[in-house]
């Protein structure tokens, strides 16, 4: 699930004007070259050892010298005053501004989580003034006041700003102490107005509500001859429930197929707008979504479809974000600041990567043993296919039954937590210290985890509780984000230096919730005697892998057209996205598949509400099986604890100290090729 990572979206508040910026105060460039050079002659004779800091640091601070923050001579003051060549007072200034930063962060996280409450928990019925508490941005001036304050230009000046490429280069010789002053170095780069970062949380608490609300009463869907399938109460998320609907009806022999079918049906409705808007979060009447006829008390009605909401959505973060380009000097679009800077990996290298996943001959041999064992061709839906996996054969009705008797209520989950931990190897002692840091709460939507940013405060699991209590795939999914939770405990409670707090993307952090995930029949004490479980779990993991580089191939190549195309209306954005989705279906999915124009890879939320996140996953699935083989001979609690202390380096930086390599493609590669060869033999 969706992973809410609090600590990267903090640092994005690190810009901006205290009052609003004029338009030609932010072009401007105040400070000329003539003055900058003058600037760095007079301090390198004045510190000759500190060549590479001055001149880095001065411009640097230069870049962002605005006219209220003073003329040259005052910059050029500025700079002879405040520039820090004493190591030991280096690194007084350092630890007060990572205290401080921690204090005013940490403070912001807990307000901000208040203030969602009634949108993101299952807490009663929302109102108009929710959304607008929700919206509000509470640290949207704070970095705002540094640079008004000069404290911004204190740390521009001292603590040099390394790209992407020089940390990997220079990082490999570089302390824990230089990477944590390397990282402080990252926080002032850009000044975006406070009042372009409040607008930007407007609309992501908006499109956050939108999708959180978006819930199909799957026990009102009707086939052709009026028949349902589901529980008549049961409603359904999307996309994450309906997919997750799809994945445990292999299970079902008599009607699963049936259902998967009438889900398949329902999302392409969704991705087409062609869905009735009055269907979505109502079970007041009876929807066929093979026909796309609706029902009520009898009687046929024609109702109005919905008007282009999810794509409004997508179009609105992309305006929101161009207005954000122009205050970057590097990174100048939504997609450079996504990848280079968040990722800290080219949006290109991502791109050459899952193509060449999604290309490999392997893909259509793992689909040829899949439709081998469903017994029939493969449907689109079957980049969901979950019969690998050991529960995939095991009776629905009695996971939910263990889990619910297990799980009544969020609480309870919270309270079982140390003996989760205890099952997954931890000492009683660590189980309770990383317990004690994590609060169970009863979310509206699907779930996610938000993490503390302040050491004495709490990481949230939220996750979705029915009035029986916590059916397997709300447990499956509570586990994932329990891996969140564990993550963002150890990489901030454990960590040497605040600024190294938090893993290097939010890639790292899906791999360990992927690594507590699978090991969710584990905690519930199922064991499985199948001798080929490791090859098994492998194809799962290789398949999965498949669906959603595809969807992420979708993802960034929406956003290419858009930049292409900034003045696209709604209406011609959906058309291209669904375009789009057809193209790389027909490209990489049909010759598995044997069905051409199929758009199901345009149906995750995370392109409405999460702009370009969905990157992380298959990354996180990459990283994640490196490191199940990495600590397959060793104990899992340990190794988790090692790793997850390594903090914000670079990802090649990190993977390298936790795994000895780079991600890379052939060990799942390798992995699956053997697995193929292995269930061929049996």
């Amino acid at each position: 699930m969706r992973k809410l990572l609090f600590c990267l979206a903090a640092f994005s508040w690190l810009t901006g004007c205290k009052n609003e910026c004029p338009r030609d105060a932010r072009d401007v460039k105040n400070v000329k070259d003539k003055t900058v050079e003058a600037t760095i002659s007079e301090l390198q004779k004045k510190y000759p050892d500190e060549t590479f800091r001055i001149e880095r640091g001065v411009r640097q601070a230069a870049a962002l010298w605005r006219q209220s923050d003073g003329d040259e001579k005052e910059f050029q003051n500025f700079c002879n005053e405040n520039f820090i060549a004493d190591s030991a007072e280096l690194y007084t200034v350092f630890l007060k501004v990572s205290r401080n930063l921690e204090i005013l962060l940490g403070r912001f996280n807990q307000i901000t989580i208040s203030l969602l409450e009634p949108l993101h928990l299952d807490i009663g019925p929302l109102h108009a003034v929710d959304h607008i508490f929700g919206a509000y941005n509470v640290g949207a001036h704070l970095w705002n006041d540094m640079y008004d304050n000069k404290l911004a230009f204190i740390v521009a000046l001292n603590f040099p700003n390394y790209s992407t490429s020089e940390k990997n280069q220079l990082g490999e010789n570089w302390s824990r102490q230089q990477w944590a002053y390397a990282r402080m170095g990252d926080l002032f780069t850009a000044r975006v107005p406070a009042s372009l970062q409040q607008s930007l949380a407007e609309i992501n608490t908006k499109a956050d509500s939108y999708i959180a609300d978006y819930n199909i009463f799957v026990g009102n869907l009707i086939d052709d001859n009026g028949k349902t399938y589901f529980p008549a109460d049961m409603k359904l998320l999307s996309h994450w429930n309906l997919r997750d609907e799809i994945k445990s009806n292999y299970a079902d022999k008599d009607n699963g197929l049936t259902k998967q079918r009438m889900i398949y049906s329902v999302m392409l409705r969704i991705i087409d707008q062609s869905i009735p808007e009055a269907v979505i979060n109502s079970n007041q009447y009876q929807w066929n979504p093979f026909t796309n006829e609706v029902w009520k008390d009898g009687q046929k009605q024609t109702l109005k479809p919905e008007p282009n909401t999810r794509y409004y959505y997508v179009k609105a973060f992309f305006d929101e974000y161009r207005k954000h380009d122009p205050y970057y000097t590097q990174s100048d679009t939504y997609i450079k600041r996504a990848f280079d800077d968040g990722m800290e990996i080219t949006q290109e290298e991502v791109e050459k990567l899952f193509m060449e996943y999604v290309s490999s001959p392997l893909t259509k041999q793992v689909g040829e043993l899949i439709a081998s064992r469903l017994g029939r061709p493969l449907e689109p839906f079957d980049i969901w296919y979950d019969g690998f996996k050991s529960r995939s054969s095991m009776n629905q009705q009695l996971l939910d039954s263990k889990t619910q008797k297990l799980y009544p209520n969020p609480k309870r989950f919270e309270q079982e937590i140390p003996t989760i931990l205890m099952k997954l190897g931890y000492t009683p002692e660590r189980a309770k210290y990383l317990a004690e840091k994590i609060v169970v709460d009863p979310a509206r939507g699907s779930g996610h985890a938000w993490g503390a940013v302040m050491k004495g405060d709490v990481a949230h699991l939220r996750t979705r509780v029915g009035k029986e209590g916590m059916n397997y795939k709300g447990y499956n999914i509570a586990i994932h984000e329990l891996g969140h939770n564990i993550e963002q405990t150890i990489s901030l409670y454990d960590m040497d230096y605040y600024m190294l707090q938090g893993v290097p993307n939010t890639a790292f952090t899906e791999a360990l919730a992927f690594m507590f995930q699978k090991r969710d029949l584990q905690i519930l004490g199922i064991e499985t005697n199948d001798v080929m479980v490791q090859h098994l779990n492998t194809l799962d993991q290789f398949w999965s892998m498949y669906e959603i580089m595809g969807v992420s191939l979708v993802d960034m190549r929406v956003w290419k057209w858009l930049y292409q195309n900034p003045n696209a209306t709604v209406d011609e954005l959906k058309n291209q996205v669904i375009s789009i989705a057809n193209d790389v279906w027909n490209q990489y999915y049909a010759p598995v598949f044997g069905k051409t124009d199929q758009p199901i890879l345009a149906i995750y939320s995370h392109m409405i509400s999460s702009p370009l996140y969905l990157s992380a996953y298959p990354f996180g699935l990459l990283i994640d099986f490196q490191l199940e083989q990495y600590i397959a001979d060793k104990k899992f609690s340990d190794e988790v604890d090692r790793i997850f202390k390594l903090g914000r380096l670079t990802p090649d930086h990190w993977m390298k100290q936790a795994v000895g390599q780079n991600i890379n493609l052939e060990p799942i590669f390798s992995a699956t090729q053997r697995s193929l060869e292995a269930l061929g033999k049996k």
